[in-house]
C-alpha cells in the first residue's frame, strides 16, 4: 500500500527501552477533496530514510498496516493500529527527468470515428 502527499511534519528519532528500539514519525497531508493528515512511523534502521526529506516536499510512502492486541491490568482487551513506512520517494525528483507530466487524455467520445476504412487494405496484424 502507499500514501502520497505533502510532508507536513517530520519528528525526531525517539529511542525506547534498554534494547534501543527506535521510532520516527512523519505526517503527510494528502491532496484530495478532503485532505487527510496521515501519520506514518518508521522504525529501527528505517528511521534514517527520513534524513533527506523536509517539510513541504511531495512524497510517496510505501506502508504496511500493523495491528496488535493488548490486555490492560483490568482484563479489558484493547486493539491498536499503526501505519509503518518502509520506503519513501521524493515525487519531485521522480518527475525531474527532464520531461513534463503528460496532459490528461481527452474523453473517448471527443474523437471522430474513422471514415476512410477500406476492406481491401492489407492487415498485417498477427491477430
Amino acid at each position: 500500500m502507499e500514501v502520497q502527499g505533502k510532508v507536513k511534519m517530520i519528528g525526531e528519532t525517539q529511542t525506547f527501552g534498554s534494547n534501543g528500539f527506535r521510532k520516527r514519525e512523519i505526517v503527510v497531508t494528502t491532496e484530495e477533496q478532503y485532505p487527510q493528515h496521515i501519520m506514518v512511523e518508521f522504525v529501527q534502521d528505517k528511521t534514517d530514510l527520513l534524513n533527506n526529506y523536509s517539510v513541504g516536499q511531495n512524497v510517496k510512502i510505501s506502508i504496511n498496516l500493523r495491528g496488535r492486541e493488548w490486555v490492560n491490568p483490568q482484563g479489558e482487551t484493547k486493539y491498536f493500529n499503526s501505519i509503518q513506512g518502509w520506503r519513501i520517494e521524493n515525487l519531485a525528483a521522480a518527475n525531474a527527468g527532464g520531461g513534463q507530466p503528460l496532459p490528461p487524455m481527452p474523453p473517448a467520445d471527443s474523437f471522430e470515428p474513422a471514415t476512410n476504412l477500406n476492406s481491401d487494405d492489407h492487415d498485417d496484424l498477427p491477430f
